[in-house]
């Protein structure tokens, strides 16, 4: 199962304004035919990791709105957040199925992400109630505070918008630093955001050494380099298993691409890393994925990422 966690690393000294003083986030994030990937239907899991916590926020890492209708999408998260008040944070992405079967049982073609700052618009609507035919029970007059996962094109509609941005290139600092960028200076205040708020995303593994770090990213690099060459996302398998198979050299040119810019290695390694990236990006809040074959290394990395952000075991604890 895909799990992640999101922290303002509050030692790195930026607090967390959508955490309101609580650290630990989840989120979930929208795929299909992917698996162990327990995210094809995030509002669900959401649900389910609000109900089994009381004091974490919970969000998605998000929804697909090119999925969906945006009048649903409103409903299930004001369903959410009149479950859970207070706790729920609304994430939003444009990317459409990964593959042509996927997008055809969905019902939406690779052109349905081109109207995404409309779609963006009509749920905003729904959830401040200004939509002029519809409106949605709930979840108008809740506060539901939404993001925008943003890659190319998905920093000026989450500017013009005015919502906080996600966004996720560790791997092309360059690129996230200019989408950041012209985020900021796009960026037009709302009601959901006085002035840009911006979530930097991306993998993180922390373990005793940095060669035992970098084998927990081998088993998603290795998935994302067969899924391109093949079109379907084979599950996740050991490190050991992976580097003694045989590649073809597209495959190894993706799965080596899969392991380079990721953050990873000692404690000490990945806090100056995280430093690095905030202090270019300004970011207010980071946000870390780490998916890998190893169960018991992978809590190991959430406990050492915990501890550098100065956190307890017992304030967070990865939700599977």
């Amino acid at each position: 199962m895909s799990q992640l966690l999101a922290s303002a690393l509050p030692t790195l000294g930026r607090p967390s304004v959508a955490g309101q003083g609580n650290y630990g986030v989840v989120h979930s994030s929208e795929h299909h035919g992917v698996p162990g990937v327990a995210g094809s239907a995030p509002t669900v899991l959401a649900a389910a990791v609000a109900a089994a916590t009381s004091a974490i926020r919970v969000g998605t890492g998000g929804v697909m709105l090119p999925n969906h209708q945006p009048l649903v999408v409103a409903e299930q998260f004001g369903v959410l957040e009149s479950l859970f008040p207070g706790r729920i944070d609304m994430g939003l992405g444009r990317s459409v199925g990964f593959t042509e079967g996927v997008r055809r049982a969905l019902g939406h073609g690779k052109d349905a992400a081109d109207d995404f700052a409309g779609q963006l618009s009509e749920l905003l609507g729904y959830v401040e109630g200004t939509h002029p035919q519809v409106h949605a029970r709930p979840p108008e007059g809740l506060r539901l505070p939404p993001f925008v996962l943003a890659t190319g094109e998905g920093a000026g509609v989450a500017a013009a918008a005015g919502v906080p941005l996600v966004i996720g290139d560790l791997r092309g600092r360059e690129r996230l630093l200019r989408a950041v960028g012209r985020y900021r200076a796009e960026f037009r205040p709302s009601m959901w955001a006085r002035e840009p708020y911006v979530v930097v995303a991306g993998t993180v593994a922390v373990a005793g050494s940095e060669d035992e770090a970098r084998r927990l990213l081998v088993p998603e690099a290795w998935a994302m380099a067969y899924a391109r060459t093949h079109g379907t996302f084979p599950p996740l398998a050991p490190a050991e298993r992976i580097e003694a198979r045989e590649m073809t050299a597209k495959e190894r040119e993706l799965y080596e691409s899969g392991l380079r810019g990721q953050i990873h290695g000692t404690e000490e390694q990945v806090r100056d890393a995280l430093e690095t990236v905030i202090e270019e990006s300004g970011a207010d809040e980071v946000l870390v994925t780490t998916s890998t074959y190893d169960r018991a290394g992978l809590l190991d990395s959430y406990r050492r990422l915990a501890r550098i952000a100065g956190l307890t075991s017992a304030d967070v604890r990865p939700a599977a």
